[in-house]
């Protein structure tokens, strides 16, 4: 959803352009930051009305890499770069293209899947495969839990006798 509508910037454009009104002035009274209204009035000089229309558009590696090349070749800020070429996203994209342009060459400049990752489904293992419900169970799956729960109880029981015996052997400090 856009934070602001076409007929609201095109107002903005126009009352910048009018010449009554600098960037500050404009972005207290409408409560926009200023660098929004310079991005607005430069796409609106560069291309027009659709310089401030909504833009949905994926770019390809060499797009972005055409983009970088002509950056570099003209010297050119960020912010010069968005308006000329119509770049949605604010001086943030082209600069994330030029860092994983560095970091990976031509392939890291291919567009990433967009959302969540899709839920990948795991191999089931022995280990993983969920008990069956006691109803379902066998006569001897039911002995052999059994045997190892009385075992379990029946070592607790043992460490525990263990710790009293341990702790009535111990010493005891007497008070002065």
């Amino acid at each position: 959803m856009a934070k602001y509508d076409e007929g609201f910037k095109r107002a903005v454009v126009q009352e910048y352009l009018s010449g009554s009104k600098g960037f500050r002035m404009l972005a207290s009274q409408y409560g926009v930051d200023g660098a929004t209204i310079r991005r607005w009035v430069e796409g609106y000089r560069q291309h027009g009305e659709a310089g401030i229309r909504r833009k949905y558009s994926r770019y390809d590696a060499r797009f972005k890499l055409s983009v970088l090349q002509r950056m570099w070749r003209e010297e050119l800020t960020y912010r010069q770069v968005i308006a000329l070429f119509d770049l949605r996203g604010g001086t943030a994209v082209v600069a994330s293209w030029e860092r994983r342009y560095h970091e990976g060459g031509l392939d890291a400049l291919e567009p990433q899947p967009r959302g969540r990752p899709k839920k990948m489904t795991r191999p089931k293992s022995p280990e993983s495969v969920p008990a069956r419900p006691t109803a379902m169970r066998t006569l001897e799956e039911l002995r052999k839990e059994n045997e190892c729960l009385r075992a379990e109880v029946a070592y607790l029981k043992k460490l525990d006798a263990l710790v009293r015996a341990k702790q009535q052997a111990a010493p005891k400090k007497r008070k002065p």
